[in-house]
C-alpha cells in the first residue's frame, strides 16, 4: 500500500496538480479572509477568531477535493492501466486505500500553511492571545474528518466512468448533498428537521467547530468514508471479475 501512497503523491506533484491546488486553496481563502469585503473578511468581523475560514473552507473543498481525485481510477481506466494495477500483489482494500490516503495527504497539504491564520489572528486579538483555542483546535479536527469524508466520495465516483469530468461533477453533487443538502431538507420538512439535519456533514462539523469532539460525529464522518470506500472495492472487484 506504501508504495500505491508514494505512486499518488509522485504523480500528484510531478505534474502541476499538486501544486495547483494547495495555490487555489490558499488564494481562494486568502483573498477572501483577508482581501475582499464581505462576510468572510475577518478583519470586518471584529471578533478574533477562524469562524470564516471553516465557514469557507468546507465549500471551497466541495469543487477541490473531487478535482483531485477524479483522476485516481478513471485515468487508469482511460489509459488501460487498471487490469494491470489490479493485477499487483496487493489486495483491492490496499490499492483503494493507497489511492484514498494518498489524495487525502494532498489536500492536508493545503491545510497546514492555514495554521499561519491561527498565529495571525491570536496576535490580532485584544488582549494578544485571546483567541478561543478549543474552538479553533475542535475545527481543525472537523475538517480533517470533512476532507476524509470528501475524498472517500470522490475515489469512489472515479471509479464509475473513465470520464474524469463526469467523475468530477458526480463527486461535487455526492458532496454537495452530503454537506447542504440535508440542511437545507431539514428547513423543508420542519417537524423532522433535527432527525434530517443529523444525516448531513455540516450538522457534524459545526458540531465538532464548537470544541467538542462527541464520539457521534467522529462515528459519522468514519462511517460515511468507510462506506464510500467500500463502494469502491464493490465497483473495482465487479471490474475485476
Amino acid at each position: 500500500m506504501k508504495s500505491i501512497v508514494l505512486r499518488e503523491i509522485k504523480s500528484f506533484f510531478g505534474s502541476p496538480i499538486g501544486y495547483l491546488v494547495i495555490a487555489i486553496f490558499l488564494v481562494i481563502n486568502g483573498l477572501f479572509l483577508w482581501v475582499f469585503e464581505g462576510d468572510y473578511n475577518i478583519l470586518n468581523t471584529g471578533f478574533a477568531d477562524l469562524t470564516p475560514f471553516f465557514t469557507l473552507a468546507p465549500w471551497i473543498l466541495i469543487f477541490l477535493i473531487p478535482a483531485v481525485t477524479m483522476r485516481s481510477f478513471s485515468d487508469e481506466k482511460k489509459q488501460g492501466t487498471l487490469e494491470l494495477l489490479l493485477t499487483k500483489p496487493l489486495s483491492i482494500w490496499q490499492i483503494v486505500n493507497g489511492k484514498f490516503l494518498g489524495a487525502l495527504l494532498l489536500i492536508v497539504m493545503a491545510i497546514v500553511p492555514t495554521l499561519i491564520y491561527v498565529a495571525v489572528i491570536s496576535n490580532l486579538g485584544m488582549p494578544e492571545g485571546n483567541i478561543d483555542m478549543g474552538s479553533t483546535i475542535g475545527s481543525y479536527f472537523g475538517l480533517l474528518f470533512l476532507i476524509s469524508a470528501y475524498s472517500a466520495i470522490g475515489i469512489f465516483t472515479s471509479t464509475l466512468s473513465d470520464n474524469q469530468i463526469v467523475a468530477f461533477i458526480v463527486a461535487v453533487f455526492l458532496c454537495f448533498i452530503f454537506y447542504f443538502g440535508f440542511e437545507g431538507l431539514a428547513g423543508v420538512v420542519p417537524n423532522m428537521s433535527s432527525i434530517i439535519a443529523t444525516l448531513g456533514m455540516q450538522d457534524h462539523f459545526k458540531s465538532m467547530s464548537r470544541g467538542v469532539l462527541d464520539t457521534r460525529d467522529i462515528l459519522y464522518f468514519t462511517s460515511i468514508t468507510v462506506v464510500f470506500l467500500s463502494f469502491t472495492v464493490y465497483n473495482l472487484k465487479s471490474f475485476k471479475s
